[in-house]
């Protein structure tokens, strides 16, 4: 697939990723504002930067697209990544080198620490234990970070409403087969014969029998 073509595929990807519109328990970080928890009005537009950049450096090699279940507040809520918090975006995950994951791109922090459960939050950000298990993993087993997509099968931030929004819930049926419609569209910019590996039973549930599977890590 042509440069140039990839990067049109990867523009109308994220764009399409942007325009979905939140509802009232789910929150989409690529477009919407949190004044509560966002450290700035820009955050929206930081993390689209974010997802930008990693979608760059795998479209057209990508040949394993790991799909687990829907961003969580931990992770892409903040990192605008799926299935990287935080604080690996930012270099403050021990053990885990961003630049495996974001080259020499320099990612910025868009969570205020308000609600921070902790000091170590407040000052390197929030960290997802799934993110970092998967991560780690793929450093472990040798494979190569660019040639790794991580995706979710509903890629926006389901919440419960009366918990606010540092809270995850399970995402919906008709939730998930509307993110189904992103991921075929991402699946198209992977490589020819990228191997999918629904993590957990909700992707699996969803992607069928096209896909491999895996336990969810958590």
């Amino acid at each position: 697939m042509k440069v140039e073509c990839l990067k049109q595929k990867t523009t109308y990807f994220v764009q399409q990723i942007k325009n979905y519109n939140s509802t009232e328990d789910t929150f989409n970080p690529w477009k919407d504002y949190d004044p509560l928890y966002d450290c700035t009005p820009d955050a929206p537009t930081i993390r689209t930067a974010h997802l930008t950049e990693y979608l760059k450096r795998r479209v057209g090699r990508a040949k394993y697209l790991l799909v687990a279940e829907a961003v969580g507040y931990q992770g892409a809520k903040f990192s605008g990544v799926p299935l990287v918090s935080e604080r690996i975006l930012l270099g403050n995950q021990e053990g885990i080198n961003v630049r495996n994951i974001m080259g020499k791109f320099s990612p910025a922090r868009t969570s205020s620490g308000n609600g921070a459960s902790s000091k170590a939050v407040k000052r390197l950000g929030y960290a997802e234990p799934t993110a970092t298990i998967v991560w780690d993993l793929v450093q472990q087993l040798s494979l190569s970070p660019m040639d790794t997509m991580l995706w979710n099968i509903f890629p926006f931030h389901p919440f419960k409403k009366e918990q606010g929004m540092l809270s995850n819930r399970t995402p919906r049926v008709s939730e998930l087969s509307e993110g189904k419609e992103y991921l075929d569209l991402l699946m198209k910019l992977c490589s020819l014969g990228a191997k999918i590996i629904a993590i957990g039973e909700k992707s699996a549930s969803v992607l069928g029998e096209k896909c491999l599977k895996v336990r969810h890590p958590a």
